[in-house]
């Protein structure tokens, strides 16, 4: 088992400052204060990190900025997915991969392929990557769920696909997995309020959206979920349910950008097609804070 990625991992986002430039200073701050509150490893250019609306250039002063605060304390884990298969086979033999620890790759959306386009897509990019491959299954956004079936045969099939994040808020579909698959695969939870429960049955951890923000109580029920301790892992965890809820109540990444703005880390802009967050829901936000502080 891959001890890199056991624990907390945090899909971090990208701040924009209010000309929509990437704040490089505020993204800065953000890896150090995960890092230095026990954040385990860092997620790039995820959906959370808005990577659909970054040019090519961009992408890459992302990595450079996050890899250089990051100074090889923790993993680093790149998104690099699609539905173009020769693309990201294309992206990941032309990215430097210096500092990075794993692709964490999302199921082709919008295309909408079988299972065994789903199979024969991972198989692709897996005989082409140099490091490991986390794969992503989110079907509310990809369309498409990767049935545990084509994970685990992916898992068995290839060395290199070591992992995968689910997100699909779907328990049984977690159960499955953990009953089945090969010893050494992790099964990493993409769902904040499912984590708990997840790394209770056998799961190795998480990567987070809300974790970014709350580093140090997240990384800590995570930690206390991996030692077997419920009760007080679900101490930590009703202390941030409604935080959860509230930072996917109208678009992530706003919600979790409206947290960070409350707490002074970073701007709550994001690009279009997304908004910021309503009045309303970064009021509760404020509140929420308030009261947990």
């Amino acid at each position: 088992m891959s001890k890199k990625f056991l624990g907390t991992g945090v899909a971090l986002v990208t701040p924009f400052n209010d000309d929509l430039s990437i704040d490089h200073e505020a993204l800065t701050n953000i890896v150090n204060f995960n890092i230095e509150n026990g954040t385990d490893y860092l997620v790039i250019c995820g959906t959370t990190g808005e990577s659909v609306t970054l040019t090519k250039e961009e992408k890459k002063a992302v990595i450079k900025t996050i890899t250089k605060a990051n100074n090889g304390r923790v993993p680093n884990v790149l998104g690099i997915g699609g539905n173009n298969t020769a693309d990201i086979i294309e992206e990941i033999k032309t990215t430097d991969l210096s500092g990075i620890d794993a692709i964490l790759s999302v199921s082709p959306y919008y295309s909408k392929p079988t299972q065994e386009g789903i199979y024969q897509h991972f198989k692709a990019i897996s005989e082409k990557s140099p490091i490991d491959i986390i794969l992503y299954n989110v079907p509310g956004r990809t369309s498409k769920n990767i049935e545990p079936e084509t994970t685990i045969r992916l898992a068995n099939d290839f060395d290199n696909v070591i992992a995968v994040k689910e997100a699909g808020n779907n328990v049984s579909q977690y159960l499955q997995l953990l009953k089945n698959k090969p010893e050494d695969f992790l099964i990493i939870s993409g769902d904040d309020d499912l984590a708990l429960g997840v790394v209770l049955a056998g799961g190795a951890g998480v990567i987070s959206v809300i974790g970014q923000a709350f580093p140090k109580e997240f990384s800590q029920m995570i930690r206390l979920g991996l030692e077997g301790n419920a009760k007080a892992s679900y101490d930590v965890h009703f202390k941030l349910m409604d935080v959860i809820d509230y930072i996917f109540e109208e678009n992530n990444p706003a919600g979790i950008k409206a947290v960070f703005n409350a707490l002074n880390l970073c701007k709550d802009t994001v690009r279009l097609p997304l908004v910021s967050a309503s009045i309303q829901l970064k009021e509760k936000i404020a509140r929420f804070i308030s009261d947990f502080n």
